[in-house]
């Protein structure tokens, strides 16, 4: 009695013998949480410079308890290797690095080691073979359906700590097999890697969204109306052995066989590697020049949209997006142009003008294709649209004079709210929508212009280049937060609003009137500022009109998705013979071969 007084005041309260599944439960934190346990035997699978990995001798044969537990403990690496199955005593924690993580079940304080058996033979579980089909439709019974239903954060799964349902839910399955070694086949590269080496993978599983190149494309339901991002996808973490994965992974890769163990770190669920992985066979880099040109004239216009990333006079990349924009995009009649920095970049000196910027980039297409271009934009107020302090980065208008001109140029100021008047026409040609709204605050103002074609019909057309604010500061899509936090969404809602009430008094005036509206929303077309775009404006999305397919939707890579944050909307008018494409020269590209971390997409339409 006496000793056992003793150790329970030493190491806390005692549960003996216990199997790993019973100490991982059916539920994400441990109801063993803050107790130690003695005489937990488990198979070493995986040895790393902070621990190793055990999977139990004991299995209850369930789904959805995992068999894999994780020892933490530097020292006690050295007391054990892989084969070996031991027994030991220890401290059962719950880990995470940062609040708005998934916790990690973990032993900690591992005292006790004792090596029963040693060159155990032992296998991987094969993932989809051995294990269910991870999911490929939601991530979590608390994201009621919608990844991105608003508002975020009504629950954490921390709070609540849901049974597992690794059947229905893509992070209940990935938490059923934390600390399991396992093997994903026929693995395929589905992002570029990040700093640390860490990359997403599909593999020979069942997957939603599969496009062309092999990536996966967030998808909206259809019935449901809410998102699908692919919860099947998971990411391959920094190698156990110390390696290095390699640096120059991209979209479509064919990584093939990858075998480690899974566990949770820096926001989401992962698999470590016991070595690095590098591609087996490579996906073609090179996406073709869009299949069409200017015809010259009213009877096809056409017209681009690029977020060309903080470019400035002195961008590395300046000579690159004008070799795409010569070659890939084939020098279109308008361009729609976001992240246009001042003429000093990054420098915060008070200096707020582009027109370095624009010559520049207006100078180098002229001297690559002999075709002119001149610009139009409206000079922000010094460090008040957000970006990179001192970058003033805005939207801006390229465009062939001989073939599009401006309809009576009266630019307005950086603080003029531009007007719609009878005509319809324009106050300011060109003039930023309200900037003086609190919508606006730190983003950027959308800038709308009104064009005629220099030949052909005198029927003016409007654009609308758009910006809207960063999702910075959101929480990682495998995060405690349910649903994740979608950064600034509320704000783009209202940014929509204002944008879109803008655009439907010009279709008030002329139900008839030709407008297009592009740019960088920095939001997916299933998500609510979107729907609310659409819906208050009365245009309709470019991708559907062009009838793009679902999977081709996308003119951005993050994380596990080819996603789209670049749209293209217009009126019903402009709709007939339509062509569309988005042009996959950067998401294809590796890291050192990316020009922008966003795609161009170009357009001809009928202006007669």
């Amino acid at each position: 009695m006496k000793l056992q007084y003793l150790l329970t005041s030493l190491f806390g309260p005692l549960a003996a013998a216990l199997t790993i599944a019973e100490i991982n439960g059916n539920q994400y934190l441990s109801s063993y949480n803050g107790k130690n346990v003695t005489d937990v035997e488990g198979l070493v699978t995986a040895v790393g410079s902070s621990g190793f990995y055990l999977r139990s001798t004991k299995p209850d044969r369930s789904s959805v308890t995992s068999e894999g537990l994780y020892v933490f403990g530097r020292t006690a690496v050295s007391k054990v290797a892989v084969g070996d199955i031991v027994t030991l005593d220890g401290l059962v924690e719950e880990y995470r690095s940062n609040n708005d993580y998934i916790y990690l079940t973990e032993i900690t304080s591992p005292r006790n080691i004792v090596v029963k058996s040693s060159d155990n033979e032992f296998k991987p579980k094969v993932i989809g073979k051995d294990t269910p089909q991870p999911p490929r439709k939601h991530f979590s019974k608390l994201d009621d359906g919608d990844i991105f239903g608003v508002p975020n954060a009504e629950s954490r799964i921390s709070e609540v700590n849901p049974k597992l349902q690794p059947n229905t839910y893509g992070l209940d399955f990935w938490e059923s097999l934390s600390g399991e070694l396992v093997t994903v086949r026929g693995a395929y590269a589905i992002s570029r890697p990040n700093n640390y080496g860490d990359f997403w993978v599909r593999g020979d599983w069942k997957v939603s969204g599969l496009n062309r190149h092999g990536g996966l494309t967030m998808l909206d339901r259809g019935i449901t109306d809410h998102v699908d991002a692919n919860p099947e996808a998971i990411t391959i973490g920094s190698p156990l052995d110390g390696s290095k994965n390699a640096d120059d992974t991209k979209l479509g890769d064919y990584i093939g066989e990858i075998t480690g163990v899974v566990t949770y770190a820096f926001g989401f669920y992962r698999i470590l590697p016991l070595t690095a992985t590098k591609p087996q066979k490579r996906s073609d880099a090179e996406h073709p020049a869009v299949s069409f040109t200017s015809k010259g004239s009213c009877k096809g216009i056409s017209v681009a949209d690029y977020n060309t990333e903080n470019l400035n006079p002195q961008s590395t990349h300046l000579p690159l997006v004008i070799e795409q924009i010569v070659t890939k995009l084939r020098t279109p009649d308008l361009i729609f142009l976001q992240e246009v920095q001042d003429n000093s970049g990054a420098t915060n000196d008070g200096v707020v003008s582009a027109n370095l910027t624009l010559a520049a980039l207006a100078d180098g297409i002229e001297a690559a294709s002999g075709i002119e271009y001149a610009w139009t934009e409206v000079d922000p107020v010094n460090n008040k649209d957000g970006g990179q302090p001192g970058g003033n980065i805005r939207t801006a208008f390229l465009y062939r004079p001989d073939v599009v001109e401006l309809v009576k140029p009266n630019a307005g100021a950086s603080d003029a709210a531009n007007e719609v008047l009878d005509g319809p026409t324009l106050k300011y040609n060109p003039g930023r929508i309200d900037p003086a709204n609190a919508a606006w605050d730190d983003s950027r103002k959308p800038l709308v212009a009104m064009w005629k074609p220099v030949k052909g019909t005198q029927k003016p057309f409007f654009t609308v280049n758009v910006h809207f604010g960063s999702k910075g500061g959101s929480t990682s899509i495998h995060g405690d937060p349910r649903t994740p936090v979608n950064k600034g969404v509320e704000k783009r809602t209202q940014q929509a609003q204002v944008t879109a009430d803008f655009i439907a008094q010009i279709l008030e005036k002329d139900r008839k009137a030709h407008i297009i509206a592009a740019g960088d929303f920095n939001e997916f077309a299933q998500v609510a500022p979107i729907r609310t775009f659409v819906k208050q404006s009365g245009l309709v999305d470019l991708d559907d009109a062009a009838k793009i397919p679902e999977t081709e939707r996308y003119t951005y890579l993050f994380d596990s998705n080819c996603q789209a944050l670049d749209h293209m909307f217009i009126s019903k008018e402009l709709r007939h013979g339509v062509k569309y494409e988005h042009l996959h020269i950067n998401t294809w590209q590796d890291t050192a071969g990316e020009v922008s971390d966003h795609d161009p997409s170009v357009a001809l339409f009928d202006m007669c």
